[in-house]
């Protein structure tokens, strides 16, 4: 077998790990940009607050996920880690696309060695940089890219039916939370505050919203 098709493979069920995990979704606003996820534990024993989708990175840049969780908590500390170094190396904060590019680069290497099995993760990862909201996606392969709004997981097609759908330019946060809301519900999500986690991302930087705030925008959704 050659390497390229070895690496498809592996890449393959990278993709089905990814696949078979909870949706999340991320909306851009006008003014800020909101990442959900879906936290549903896969069994009645989990602890579902053992476990994060929406991550805090740096001040100003959150991460969700669909996939493999352990692969996501490397990524996370990867990511952390990168944003110390660029602030203790340049005292500023790290570019949104500088840090989706160095975390990519760390996804792409495992992809690319033949005695690792590549990361089964898909990540959202949004934040603030050049004044204004940003919300990238970087795939099993490392290759990223810039979108406006998007989902990932199981049944995201249902999800990205939905985002094609009713998504506008200039969404203000609210509105832009109740979208990521309707994808989650059109992906299957059991809309109780337990089982989401919404992170948002404006000028003040990154947030993720506690358990009221949550409870608080859902009796709005189903009202």
């Amino acid at each position: 077998m050659s390497s390229e098709n070895y690496t498809n493979q592996k890449l393959e069920r990278a993709q089905a790990a990814i696949a078979r995990g909870s949706i999340s979704v991320g909306v851009t606003g006008c003014n800020a940009v909101v990442i959900a996820a879906d936290r549903t534990p896969t069994s009645p024993l989990c602890d579902v607050h053992s476990v994060r989708h929406v991550e805090k990175i740096d001040k100003h840049i959150g991460m969700a996920y669909s996939g493999l969780d352990p692969d996501y908590r490397i990524l996370v500390k990867a990511g952390r880690k990168f944003g110390q170094v660029y602030y203790l190396t340049h005292q500023v904060l790290i570019p949104v696309k500088e840090l989706v590019e160095r975390v990519g680069s760390v996804v792409e290497v495992h992809t690319n060695l033949i005695a690792v099995r590549p990361f089964g993760v898909s990540l959202l990862v949004c934040g603030w940089s050049n004044e204004s909201p940003q919300l990238y996606k970087i795939e099993p392969t490392g290759l990223f890219s810039p979108w406006k709004a998007s989902a990932q997981g199981k049944n995201a097609c249902r999800s990205k039916e939905v985002l094609v759908e009713r998504y506008s330019e200039g969404l203000e946060t609210d509105d832009a939370i109740h979208l990521a809301l309707l994808a989650l519900w059109k992906g299957g999500c059991e809309m109780i505050p337990d089982n989401i986690e919404i992170g948002i991302c404006d000028q003040n930087g990154f947030r993720r919203l506690d358990h009221g705030s949550v409870q608080e925008y859902l009796y709005s959704f189903v009202s």
